[in-house]
Parts: structure tokens; sequence; C-alpha cells
């Protein structure tokens, strides 16, 4: 009987032949049948793809940012990332953002996710990511809601800040993962969007008085839960004493605050590294301090309960948004696309598989 060992050729072999993924595009309409009504499992997805990242069981460089000299306000963003655990796949999100598209009445952000098979490298799905980025940012949202009001009084009056899609899929997640509110603030630069959120609002049920604020302070100090869902460029909230009620702040744009609120608060961040940079405000407030001890931890602290949130402070949750996240939800959906057997496979798209011809 040979006790011979391997050899590292031999080990470096795969148990199971490799061979090209076929290729397939999933389009919006198969993205959202997948995901609507499924909040909750999407939540538990998005905190156990945290819980990887901050394990280390994934890469995530910094994202790319696209910009133009002769279109200043627009820019399209590319977000590499790989993640491993069970979901074991690379890939990229190429989303743009023109908001100029508003006024022509087309949505401002539009997107494509690329999977890369794990073990080959190939692409093996193109899919409509919009939905995608706008559900796993909801998702971190409504995880971080949750999670950082363990240990205070749970909100009940909640305010918008910024009504557009993101809002929309935002207060999705909240009534889908049970979130309910006595008062439901909004408050937008453009009035004909706080009416449409208001009638999306009273069209999807929700309970509780919906109030349409004039100005900022108005929604901002007669609210517990705050969301800022803009898409403002550099801080254009700058009173310190609007937050002296020491409300959670969803801060998923980025930009709102001014470096003395978020001095002002105690900040939890998704990532440090991604989100001290690009001119949001955690980032402001760097460069103000020359220091980053203003943070107090990363949501995956919260989770595994390594940071401690007191309660005498404003709380501001800054998640810059991380590409594992897209490929986590982007993968679900492709696995529900492929277990219905619906998937759309374009044959043949990779055509040269002979080395030699």
């Amino acid at each position: 009987m040979s006790t011979a060992r391997p050899t590292a050729r031999e080990s470096a072999m795969p148990s199971e032949p490799i061979s090209v993924p076929p290729f397939a595009v999933i389009p919006g309409a198969q993205v959202q049948q997948v995901l609507r009504g499924r909040e909750k499992q999407v939540v538990e997805l998005v905190e156990e793809t945290y819980r990887l990242h901050g394990a280390g069981d994934s890469v995530n460089p910094p994202s790319y940012f696209l910009r133009f000299p002769d279109r200043p306000s627009s820019r399209i963003i590319a977000l590499p990332a790989s993640i491993g655990g069970q979901v074991r796949v690379d890939g990229l999100k190429w989303i743009s953002s023109f908001p100029g598209n508003v006024a022509a009445g087309i949505p401002r952000a539009s997107a494509v996710l690329i999977l890369n098979d794990h073990d080959t490298g190939y692409p093996f799905a193109c899919l409509e990511s919009s939905i995608i980025s706008a559900t796993r940012t909801a998702a971190s949202a409504a995880l971080a809601a949750d999670a950082l009001s363990r240990h205070r009084q749970r909100p009940t009056r909640v305010g918008f800040f910024g009504t557009g899609l993101i809002a929309r899929y935002i207060h999705t997640f909240l009534a889908g993962t049970g979130w309910s509110f006595d008062e439901i603030g909004v408050h937008d630069l453009s009035p004909d969007s706080a009416a449409g959120f208001r009638g999306y609002l009273e069209q999807s049920g929700a309970p509780g008085r919906i109030t349409v604020h004039d100005g900022a302070e108005q929604l901002i100090r007669s609210s517990d839960l705050v969301v800022f869902a803009t898409i403002a460029g550099q801080p254009h909230v700058h009173d310190v004493s609007w937050f002296q009620h020491n409300p959670l702040v969803l801060h998923v744009s980025l930009r709102d605050l001014a470096p003395e609120i978020v001095l002002a608060s105690t900040n939890i961040v998704d990532d440090v590294e991604h989100c001290l940079q690009a001119d949001t405000s955690p980032h402001l407030a760097e460069q103000r301090t020359g220091a980053r001890d203003f943070l107090n931890g990363t949501l995956d602290d919260v989770l595994a309960g390594r940071v401690r949130l007191p309660d005498d402070r404003p709380l501001v949750f800054s998640p810059f948004g991380l590409g594992v996240l897209d490929l986590a939800v982007g993968k679900y959906v492709y696995d529900e696309v492929a277990r219905s057997g619906r998937l759309h496979v374009v044959e043949d798209f990779f055509h040269e598989l002979r080395r030699y011809g």
C-alpha cells in the first residue's frame, strides 16, 4: 500500500473538474419579484454579511468614482468586492448617479451588478442592480435601526429628510421588519417630491399621522428617528441644538451633517476606512480634528456587543455602502431565479474557450 504524498501539482488540482459557467441576464422585473415581501430574510442576509466582513472573510477595496468635468454633479461608481462564507462570489457593482435625470422624469440612479464565479473568475450573471442597491441600503438601515435602539427607548416618531427611491425602500423595510410609528414626518426641498412620498405612505396603509414639514428644523426636532436620504454633496444641517433630544439618526446619504453635529454625537459606521473618505460628514470631522476618536465603532461591533452606546447624545449611523452587501443580495436573487428555472441564459456568450483555438 503506497503512502506517497501527493505532489504540489496534484494537491492544487480541484476535486471536481472546473468548467465555464453559463452566462445569464436577470432583468429588474425578476429582481423585484424575488425581493418583494422578503424584508426579514434580506435583513438577516445583510446582518450575516456584516458579520463575515467584520471577521475578515471578504475583500472590499475602495470604491472608484468616475467624475466628469463637463457634468460635475454626475458620477459613476465602481464597487468591486469578494465575499466568502456560503456565498463565495466575487463581482462588481457599476452604479451611476445623474441628478439631472429627475427633471426629465426618470430615476437618478441606474446600475448593473456582475457576479463572477469563485473558481474560474468567469462572469456568470449580469443583474439589474438599482433595485438590489436600494434593497441592500434599506436593509442595512433597518438592521441598524433595530440594533441601535435595543438599549434605548424605541423610536415612535420617524422623520424622512429626502423622499426619493431610497426613502421609500427604507420605509418599506422598516415596516416589513415590524416597525410602526405614531407619527411620520416628511421633508424635501421639492414640494412635489414630498407630496408624492406622502401619497405613497397613504397608499401603503402606513399607520400614524403623516405631516409634511416646511423646514428641516421642524422635522428633526419632532422625530425620534431621523432618516437622511438626500443627494446632498456637502453639509446643509449645521445647528447642533436641533438634535438636543438625542434622536437616532440614519445618515444614509452621508454628507448632510456638519462636522460639529458629528462630533457632538455617538457615531457608528459600517466600515471605518470606507466611511472616512470622499468628503463624507465623518471624513470632514476627521479632517477638522485630525483624529478618529469620535467614531465609537462599526455596526458589526454593535451586533457583537463590543461597543457601549450612551443614550445621552444623538446616535448617528453613517453607512458608506459596502460592495459585499450588493454581492450577497445579488447572489441571493440569482440563486432564487435559478431555482425557479427562469434564468435567461445567453448561449455561447463566451466564444473562445479553447486555449489554442
